[in-house]
């Protein structure tokens, strides 16, 4: 069975049984903070014009995320799984835009099955993934940061598990999330929009019953918490 790892934010791909799309730093960590919170299911847009869109249509959906990595001016949240973590999310909807998970979500549309994660809930994603994943299926993972090593050692990290390899170690995944470049900016007091708390969040690996599943059909992709 071929997996193929592409890594950035901008690929449109091509027909495939199972793809999975990965935002350690921090957009599906944040998801799966929402779901571990109550959240009902999370919409994914391209645009904050999309969002604001669909919350006049939806005013009691949350919207969150970012641009260039910090908060967008009129919505509910950020990108920061820490502040997530921290919220009543029960029974919520939400929507959500950022700039690489998301958009490489939305270009990875065309599968029997789009999952996504961060590394908090990347070992149960691969484990379930495991289990659908057939000799000859095509199997795709999308590192979404088009150059950090935290969505990457992640992707290495899934592949490994679906293979019966584990190349990667979770710890080895912890160490690369913390020196990647992505990360740096968290550490760097200079820059006090980002939270290096937010960085134990996405470095937590999580034992969980449900992985994050992308439903398609709809007129607007629609992450929902899927039990396993």
């Amino acid at each position: 069975m071929p997996i193929t790892i592409y890594q950035g934010h901008h690929h449109s791909l091509a027909p495939a049984d199972i793809n999975i799309v990965i935002d350690v730093i921090r957009a599906f960590t944040v998801a799966h903070y929402a779901f571990i919170g109550g959240a009902k299911e999370i919409l994914l847009v391209g645009t904050a014009e999309e969002a604001f869109a669909l919350k006049d249509t939806y005013p009691d959906y949350v919207l969150t995320g970012e641009e260039k990595g910090v908060g967008i001016s009129g919505f509910d949240l950020d990108n920061s799984p820490k502040r997530m973590a921290m919220q009543d999310m029960a029974d919520k909807r939400l929507i959500q835009k950022t700039t690489n998970g998301v958009t490489a979500a939305l270009g990875a549309l065309n599968a029997k099955h789009l999952f996504v994660t961060g590394f908090s809930n990347a070992k149960t994603t691969a484990e379930y993934v495991k289990t659908l994943a057939v000799k000859d299926c095509v199997l795709n993972i999308v590192a979404s940061h088009p150059s950090g090593d935290d969505d990457m050692a992640c992707a290495e990290y899934i592949k490994g598990i679906i293979e019966g390899t584990n190349a990667v170690t979770a710890a080895g995944v912890i160490e690369r999330i913390k020196r990647s470049s992505v990360a740096e900016k968290f550490f760097d007091r200079s820059q006090p929009l980002f939270d290096p708390e937010d960085i134990s969040y996405c470095t937590k690996e999580l034992t969980g019953d449900f992985v994050m599943k992308v439903k398609q059909e709809r007129e607007v992709p629609t992450i929902e918490r899927v039990i396993i």
